[in-house]
């Protein structure tokens, strides 16, 4: 962690002392931005792209697969458990550190708290206390039992003499050593495949370390030589946050005065728009008078020449009718029908008595001499013209903030060059090459003595490998060269020398049994008690919480790490924390917490929006008393239209005669009717005369009478138009100047308060734009600047290189080997009881018969083994045919061991 402290304090330096002369510089920080909550203006649509930091690719892959060995690494971590099955004890260990902080003193433990600590352990350690009892109790028992068994078997004991009793069993019993040693030798063996893949996996490993060695020092230099180019990005971002700014001051008119424009057109551009309508509907009365004035002089001057023409038609058909056929009895009464109708041959509407409406017409002409609708585009206009306004009235401003952005800029550059960032990860860079080479230059060292640890395994495994050797060639001998026919003391040289193969095994167990155990008890508890107290709580991080334990290391000092990094162990910094953060591959920035030293936001608000820009962006000034939405003479244009006299029209005069019709009947009709009752006359002149009529009557509704509605027709629309109109026109003026003089009053007076709401947005939205880079600054430095992947790498190998690489080895090493010394009891057992049947006696068990003295006189005959073998003086055939099925050849062990056979006379 030495190389951990001294980057760190290389990188904090400049930084906490730009902080100190910021701080002397700009004193405290002014609180300029507005309350998020009392905004009435959304942030910006759309936010700043700052780009992508340069990110670093980091090629430490800190995993570690053992493959087929991990089998036997999680057997270990079994019996381990078993062994070992509480759990990590990290109460107990702070209290330990805490309680011999000063050293250990022995009297100290004399304190019943000490014991109480003390009893504790030994609980924690009784799985492996009791174990290495037990291999201290073998490695102690071993060479005194094996010196006794010497002794004892010299003294013809313990089976030393050359001696076999022959048993009905004994096939039996040779069968089941032979496989019980067989079996035994196979586990004896896969315990030496065991171990010595265990050694051979930590040659193995140890050069891969050499892989994550370099990996990690060349992640360590691509973390040097990408962080500057990060920091100068970071810098370098500053000017996309400045330029639109800058574009937004550039564009203050359109966006400052813009949002005044919005705010106010609420009011402002309603009452325009009546007035603008209201000057339509001037043109509109005009034109509705000019058609009344014309469509009037139409219909007197129309309707005039309609009544002459039906007074002289309605003159000619009584005239008719007149005619002496009509007195005719049939034709009479048809005649008399038809004059009973001439009195509706005449006018129904008289417009002769409607009124002038000349005075009125000539009002509104002489208020249409104003363009009212010009004026109203004049003030839409002046109103419109908001946003150039406040351009004109901010320009000063706006040059003093742009003069403002580029000091901020060059402050922030310069202020980055302050930290000597370059200079120090360049030494960096050098310690790391020159660390790289000094570990390097240590890398034959290493294979030397990794390669003589070899050699001490595999001469360690040789000791087990001897005695399987001669268990295996005693086997072989004593296998193939028993013969049972061959008697304990006719054995062959063969079986003979397999049974002292196997008994030279048991020598050479009981020479190396007691080193390999006493190996095997040492590797145990100093490879078991790593594993627990060790790699365990480093794989689930339990250790960190020990090392992270408030006052551990000093009384007086809360956190460990931040008091040897920064001096100032109140930081609530800890390893557990830092290893996370960089686990995490976020930066060393948020994984130091350096915000604590360095805070970059103080400084970035500090800096990039200072009290000199806080009071410029607050001195903006808006007046707006320069709009004018309606001229004096649009005023009195609208009241000289109110006072124009259209409201003075008798409309219901108009309307009364216009709804009336041109004609009393309906001139159609009446000539179809004429037509019809003269189809009811003989023919004749009279028909034909009735019928002339008719058609001069339709044609005097073709020529006068359709003319004369369609007149109407414009009369009627432009009367109701006018009605319209003039339909309290005083009031409709009223209200519209009325509303202008509110809009105008607005503006001029209580705009004030609008232009302060929309400048503190807009000035908010700048502000938006700094709060954004320094929200990314800060993202960035906690997320994307300085990954710290490579320390938490570095955290990794070292663990898999300590448990993976070497520990788990090491424990597999000694629980293979241990196997094998445990197994080496039954081995010593079944080799001494098989070396009985392979082995040349010097004697053997022998059966004597004295005889009966009598026809037959002495007979002896002595039976060896099974009887296959007789030796005798005199021993006639029936009796050897007695023997021979005699029950007492399966019983061998009634006859006792002498070196003289007995006599028959015994049995």
């Amino acid at each position: 962690m030495l190389w951990t402290r001294w980057l760190v304090l290389l990188l904090c330096w400049g930084a906490t002392s730009g902080e100190q002369q910021a701080d002397e510089r700009d004193g405290v920080t002014a609180e300029v931005r507005a309350d998020p909550r009392r905004q009435r203006s959304p942030p910006p649509v759309e936010p700043l792209d700052f780009g992508f930091v340069p990110s670093a690719v980091y090629g430490t892959h800190a995993y570690y697969e053992p493959g087929a060995i991990g089998i036997l690494f999680h057997m270990v971590h079994a019996f381990l458990y078993v062994v070992q099955p509480n759990s990590f004890p990290k109460d107990l260990i702070v209290k330990v550190i805490q309680q011999n902080m000063g050293g250990i003193k022995i009297e100290e433990w004399r304190k019943p708290e000490n014991v109480v600590l003390l009893l504790q352990w030994i609980f924690y350690e009784a799985g492996f206390l009791i174990c290495g009892t037990i291999g201290i109790a073998f490695v102690v028992l071993t060479p005194i039992i094996g010196t006794c068994f010497c002794v004892c078997r010299c003294c013809e004991n313990c089976g030393g003499e050359m001696h076999q009793r022959q048993r009905k069993n004994a096939d039996c019993q040779r069968g089941f050593y032979t496989a019980s040693l067989i079996a035994t030798t196979i586990f004896i063996i896969l315990g030496v495949l065991i171990a010595y893949a265990a050694n051979h996996n930590v040659s193995t490993q140890i050069k891969s370390t050499r892989r994550f060695i370099n990996t990690n020092m060349r992640d360590l230099r691509t973390f040097a030589n990408n962080t500057p180019a990060q920091i100068e990005y970071l810098t370098a971002q500053y000017t996309t946050a400045k330029n639109k700014v800058l574009s937004d001051l550039d564009n203050i008119g359109p966006l400052l005065g813009g949002r005044i424009h919005s705010q106010l057109e609420k009011e402002v551009v309603p009452s325009l728009d009546t007035a603008l309508r209201m000057a339509g509907a001037m043109r509109e009365t005009k034109e509705a008078l000019e058609n009344v004035s014309s469509s009037l002089e139409v219909l007197q001057e129309g309707t005039g020449k309609l009544q002459a023409s039906l007074s002289g038609e309605r003159a000619s058909l009584s005239n008719t009718l007149s005619d002496p056929a009509c007195t005719n009895g049939a034709v009479s009464h048809t005649c008399n029908t038809i004059r009973s109708t001439l009195s509706q041959l005449g006018i129904n509407a008289d417009f002769s008595r409607l009124p002038d409406v000349s005075q009125a017409l000539a009002n509104v002409n002489t208020v249409l001499r104003t363009d009212l609708s010009n004026i109203v585009q004049k003030g839409y206009s002046s109103f419109n013209d908001t946003p150039k306004l406040v351009k004109e009235q901010t320009k000063n401003i706006v040059s003093g903030v742009k003069g403002m952005l580029d000091k901020i800029g060059t402050e922030i550059n310069s202020f980055s060059k302050m930290f000597p960032v370059e200079a120090s990860l360049a030494n960096f860079t050098i310690f790391l090459n020159q660390g790289q080479k000094n570990i390097e230059s240590f890398y034959p060292q290493i294979d030397q003595m990794d390669f003589y640890r070899w050699i001490g395994c595999v001469a360690v495994l040789c000791m087990v490998v001897l005695v399987l050797a001669f268990n295996i060639l005693g086997l072989l001998c004593g296998t193939c060269g028993y013969d049972k026919q061959a008697s304990p003391t006719t054995r062959g040289c063969l079986s003979n020398t397999g049974g002292n193969l196997l008994m030279a095994g048991v020598g050479f167990s009981f020479i190396f049994a007691w080193v390999l155990m006493g190996i095997v008890t040492t590797l145990f508890v100093v490879g078991g008690n790593v594993e627990k107290l060790m790699c365990e709580p480093l794989a689930n991080r339990q250790l960190f919480k020990i090392i992270d334990t408030p006052f551990l290391v000093h009384p007086a000092k809360k956190n460990f790490l931040p008091g040897m990094l920064f001096q100032n162990p109140n930081i609530d910094l800890t390893l557990g924390s830092m290893y996370r953060d960089c686990y995490e591959n976020n930066g060393l920035y948020h994984a130091l917490q350096l915000e604590t030293m360095f805070n970059i936001n103080s400084f970035l608000n500090r800096t990039v929006y200072n009290k000199d820009l806080a009071k410029v962006f607050d001195s903006v000034q808006v007046d707006l008393q320069d709009i004018t939405l309606l001229e004096q003479a649009g005023r009195d244009s609208l009241i000289d239209f109110a006072n124009s006299g259209i409201g003075q029209i008798d409309y219901q005069a108009y309307l009364a005669e216009v709804n009336k019709g041109v004609a009393l009947v309906d001139l159609l009709s009446f000539s179809t009717d004429l037509e019809a009752q003269a189809d009811q006359l003989p023919r004749g002149a009279l028909e034909n005369a009735l019928k002339g009529h008719a058609s001069s009557i339709r044609q005097i509704h073709r020529d006068q009478v359709v003319p004369l509605e369609q007149a109407m027709s414009t009369l009627s629309q432009s009367i109701k138009q006018l009605q319209r109109t003039s339909s309290d026109l005083p009031v409709k003026v009223t209200n519209i100047l009325s509303a202008i003089d509110a809009a105008e009053y607005l503006i001029t007076h209580n705009a004030s308060h609008v232009v302060k709401q929309e400048t503190k947005g807009y000035i908010q939205n700048l502000v938006g734009y700094f709060k954004q880079y320094t929200d990314w600054v800060k993202n960035s430095l906690t997320g994307e600047v300085a990954q710290c992947k490579p320390i938490s790498n570095m955290v990794d190998s070292m663990e898999i290189v300590a448990c993976s690489f070497i520990v788990d080895s090491v424990n597999t090493f000694w629980f293979g080997l241990g196997g094998c010394c445990i197994l080496l009891i039954p081995s010593i057992i079944f080799s001494v009881k098989l070396a009985k049947y392979y082995r040349r006696m010097d004697t053997e068990d022998v059966f004597e018969d004295l005889g009966k003295t009598g026809n037959h006189g002495e007979q002896v005959c002595d039976f060896h083994g099974n009887l296959s073998v007789v030796r005798y003086e005199l021993c006639p055939p029936d009796l050897l045919a007695c023997m021979l099925s005699s029950p007492y050849n399966d019983t061998l062990t009634r006859f006792p061991r002498a070196s003289a056979p007995p006599s028959f006379s015994d049995w």
